[in-house]
């Protein structure tokens, strides 16, 4: 049983947990990263001061920093410039559409985070789609790719990269220098961007309509009309007070007296015989309220107008918004979070990749990605378009932005880029500055860097570096590459690169890119010195690997962005990023032997 004592078993066996909490998502990947720190401290395979380093680790800063620094430049409409160009030049052919949206993103995701880009372009892309007729299903998917192409460009496009950055480091081979590996990102980026334009449009159906409507959320059986009849137990009573929202799981939408039309909020207002109520209800609650409280439904033919116009009416407003990885809202329900009396607007219905739902809306736990259908007061949307939590599908209002202050964060993160492409200073010291400057020069508020942060991000990298740790003082990475060598021994330099880009890709479709990089990077580099071969080939390959992920819509956090809103089935990713993957397995691995040897 000495065996089970054995640094290098436990760390195996904590590394095979680990990998199955990651796929099973028992609990979130951030919450996943902590547990695992927290079982390496209690078994003594790291210091409690190894244990909580990552939070330290200049790779975790440098991320939080660029998501500071990104915020910035999205808050002074910085990317907004760009829209014009984007309506200008995209014509009316898919691919010169999205050969158009890709060299406009691509530069810009190679020193802002893609998630920040993707963000603020979804509404610019929906808005644009709308004019120019065409389905988001078109443009949504080469969006997310051509974003995580353009992250490869440089060292701070990804967090992946910063992280494979510190962990180089961390190994003796030193950190990458920000355009260390540019001449392959740029390469690919535009083999990328090529293969996009000309077989995205093929291989693309039109999943949605160019508008958000209602047909596409079937949302005939569950929004009906009730009135109030003279024998009903409701009359004299507000909705509040008569609890009819809470016990039978309805919404009101909309109140109709004597022909004048009442909107949100409807929870004071007193019921009277005759009153007309529209409301989102299953077929079960409503004759539940029928028979409890004297409502009578109204047959369907009363429907003097479509529902999207009684649903979207000059005072009233409905459009889809998308749950960002970083909301409160993730992992509550819509009863916990008060979502109608927080945001005094109603949910419809909610989108989860291929799924709807329309039932029990205020029971489901709600995730990352979810497409929710909102319908309130017009107003109630300028909160909702505010909040860094929640993303509103539809052209965001300039007024709110600074963009007399655009030039100045441009300013800013030139400066942060030149000083660290020389090595003036390292990118930690720039990015810090540069945080500095756009608080003082009013681009940023203080209180808003808070929200800019992407914390479970932050919490994913401090609880896996520990792990990366555990796997070097054990000397389970030397074991590891030890045999791998072996088996790899009569194997061709190339082919070793290729198989470990390979792998890793792989992992990240099941992993998060961050957890492939922890892993991977020291059992390449590790192989290729046994092996005389170029450590530094070895973990470029791996980086490219981890954030190269398009095979599915939950390898990438971009491609869970556009995974609703595009209206999309989970194969479509794999039917346009299969071929693509298998072009880059190839490519970069070619490429980086071409240019840094091996």
């Amino acid at each position: 049983m000495d065996f089970i004592q054995n640094p290098i078993f436990l760390t195996m066996l904590v590394l095979v947990c680990s990998l199955i909490a990651f796929v099973a998502e028992w609990l979130p990947v951030d919450i996943t990263a902590l547990a695992i720190a927290t079982v390496l401290v209690v078994l003594g395979l790291v210091t409690p001061e190894e244990g909580i380093a990552g939070f330290g680790n200049s790779a975790t800063i440098t991320v939080m920093l660029m998501f500071i620094l990104s915020a910035g430049i999205a808050k002074t409409g910085v990317i907004q410039i760009v829209r014009n160009r984007l309506i200008e030049w995209g014509g009316n052919k898919p691919s010169q559409q999205i050969f158009v949206m890709g060299i406009l993103v691509g530069p810009i995701t190679a020193f802002i985070n893609n998630t920040a880009v993707v963000a603020v372009f979804l509404p610019i892309v929906e808005d644009w789609c709308k004019k120019k007729n065409i389905s988001p299903s078109k443009l949504l998917i080469p969006l997310s790719y051509a974003t995580v192409l353009g992250g490869m460009i440089t060292v701070i496009g990804t967090s992946t990269n910063i992280l494979a950055s510190g962990v180089s480091k961390d190994l003796g081979y030193g950190e990458f220098g920000l355009f260390e590996f540019t001449a392959v990102g740029l390469i690919t980026f535009f083999v990328g961007l090529i293969y996009l334009t000309f077989a995205a449009p093929k291989l693309l159906p039109d999943r949605k309509s160019p508008s958000a409507n209602l047909g596409s959320y079937d949302l005939k059986d569950y929004v009906s009309e009730v009135v109030i009849s003279p024998r009903s137990t409701v009359i004299g009573q507000t909705l509040k007070s008569s609890e009819i929202q809470r016990k039978f799981e309805i919404d009101g939408l909309e109140m109709i007296r004597d022909g004048s039309h009442f909107a949100q909020p409807l929870s004071d207002k007193r019921l009277q015989a005759g009153d007309v109520l529209l409301i989102r209800g299953g077929r079960d609650e409503l004759l539940s309220l029928r028979d409890q409280r004297g409502l009578d439904i109204l047959p369907d033919v009363k429907f003097s107008q479509s529902l999207m116009d009684k649903l979207n009416t000059g005072e009233e407003q409905i459009a889809e918004v998308l749950i960002l990885s970083n909301s409160r809202l993730v992992g509550s329900t819509l009863k916990e979070m008060r979502f109608r009396q927080r945001y005094n607007a109603t949910v419809l219905a909610l989108r989860r990749g291929e799924k709807l739902v329309q039932a029990r809306l205020g029971k489901i736990p709600l995730q990352f990605g979810d497409l929710l259908l909102v319908q309130g007061p017009r107003d109630s949307f300028t909160g909702l378009q505010t909040t860094r939590e929640l993303l509103v599908l539809e052209q965001r209002e300039t007024e709110s932005l600074r963009l007399d202050k655009a030039w100045i964060s441009i300013a800013i993160i030139l400066g942060v880029i030149v000083i660290a492409a020389f090595d003036w200073a390292p990118i930690l010291v720039t990015a810090l500055v540069g945080v500095l400057a756009m608080i003082m020069t009013g681009c940023l508020k203080p209180g808003e860097i808070y929200s800019a942060v992407r914390w479970d991000v932050i919490f994913l990298l401090a609880g896996l570096i520990p792990l990366g740790t555990a796997m070097e003082n054990s000397g389970t990475t030397a074991w590891m590459a030890q045999h791998l060598a072996i088996l790899g021994g009569g194997t061709s330099g190339i082919i070793l690169l290729i198989i470990f880009y390979f792998v890793t890709n792989m992992l990240t479709e099941i992993l998060s890119n961050n957890a492939a990089v922890i892993l991977m990077i020291p059992i390449a580099a590790g192989v290729a010195k046994t092996l005389g071969l170029n450590p530094l080939a070895f973990i470029f390959a791996v980086t490219f690997a981890a954030s190269n992920s398009y095979l599915t819509p939950i390898g990438y956090q971009t491609n869970t962005m556009v995974y609703g809103p595009g209206g999309y089935k989970f194969f479509d990713f794999t039917r346009v990023g299969l071929p693509l993957n298998l072009i880059l397995t190839v490519l970069t691995p070619l490429l980086i032997a071409w240019i840094y040897g091996l």
